[in-house]
């Protein structure tokens, strides 16, 4: 009997698949096919700050207004009985999905700055996350932004949001700093219980008719899952805090290689958008077959066996090997 369970966060887990925020892990029915399809646990869409942020200043303009045109009025009500803000249809869909699901939710904030909407972690807490993922969007595009005060901000905000909850919370990083293991370090000592690895920033394009620069979603591709082993591989025996690969993690081989190297999950996210919910059944037959095959009776016993602190060249992983890849491209 093979034995696919896993911990992240502090959770035990039936196995290292997880979906992360996507328009499949939003509506029940998704969710529900997801967990039925084997999905160990799932990431909600995010609850971006700019949201909240916007919604509170919306409420105040319209309860201002009301006030200065209508306060003589009997029938003055500041707020609408049928308002419902989205920070409360989140929590609303949280608590459903609680209900509904038996697996753990994570809930996710999105956000860059350190003013009061990161309290609403405690409300996420309240309505049953099991677990919170903050995922910090921020492009430092100043130049006078000196490196450590974008490793600072991402600090204070893990600082700020361990003061309002009380479950695990993980930290989704980008790979663009200039020391990702120190920076892992970092938030490990500032309480992260986990990190992602790595967040996904999308690219805008130009429109060549118009000149005007316009979003641009495209989905991930297996090859951008190997900065994610890479790095995996660096750190896990350097922290002690649980590590989710993300980004590109396409097929059963992808998810091999990062539990080999030592993340705890995958996360799932493209491959399901294009392939369905029911996908994650076949990856984790897949994982169960390439176990046995290869005689390991868990995912606990081959996971981190392939780490820098324990693979067989792992001097491979760093820059010396890039003269021998070059001159043996061709070849």
């Amino acid at each position: 009997m093979i034995d696919l369970s896993t911990e992240y966060l502090g959770l035990k887990l039936d196995n290292p698949l997880v979906p992360s925020s996507s328009p499949l892990t939003g509506e029940l029915d998704s969710a529900r096919k997801l967990e039925d399809a084997g999905a160990a646990a799932l990431i909600l869409p995010s609850l971006f700050e700019q949201t909240i942020e916007n919604e509170q200043k919306e409420l105040e303009c319209f309860v201002h207004s009301q006030a200065l045109g209508h306060y003589e009025a009997q029938s003055y009500q500041p707020v609408p009985e049928d308002y419902s803000s989205e920070l409360d249809n989140h929590l609303e869909r949280l608590q459903q999905f609680k209900s509904a699901l038996s697996i753990p939710v994570i809930a996710s904030l999105n956000g860059i700055s350190t003013n009061g909407w990161i309290e609403t972690g405690k409300e996420l807490q309240q309505a049953g996350a099991d677990a919170l993922e903050l995922n910090v969007y921020y492009i430092a595009a100043d130049p006078d932004i000196r490196g450590e005060e974008v490793e600072n901000r991402y600090l204070e905000l893990l600082t700020d949001l361990r003061q309002h909850v009380t479950i695990p919370v993980t930290m989704k990083l980008s790979s663009q700093f200039s020391s990702v293991a120190n920076m892992v370090l970092k938030l490990q000592q500032a309480g992260a219980q986990g990190v992602s690895l790595f967040n996904r920033f999308y690219q805008p394009d130009i429109d060549l008719e118009t000149l005007h620069i316009k979003p641009h979603l495209e989905l991930s591709s297996s090859l951008e899952s190997l900065v994610r082993i890479r790095w995996i591989a660096m750190i896990r025996g350097r922290v002690d805090l649980s590590i989710a690969a993300t980004g590109g993690f396409h097929r059963t081989e992808d998810i091999i290689k990062a539990l080999l190297v030592g993340a705890d999950i995958t996360h799932l996210c493209s491959v399901l958008l294009q392939k369905g919910p029911e996908y994650i059944a076949v990856l984790k037959q897949e994982l169960h077959d390439w176990l046995e095959l290869q005689e390991y009776t868990s995912v606990s016993q081959m996971k981190g066996s392939v780490s820098k602190t324990c693979a067989i060249n792992p001097a491979a992983l760093e820059h010396c090997n890039y003269m021998h890849v070059i001159k043996s491209y061709g070849q």
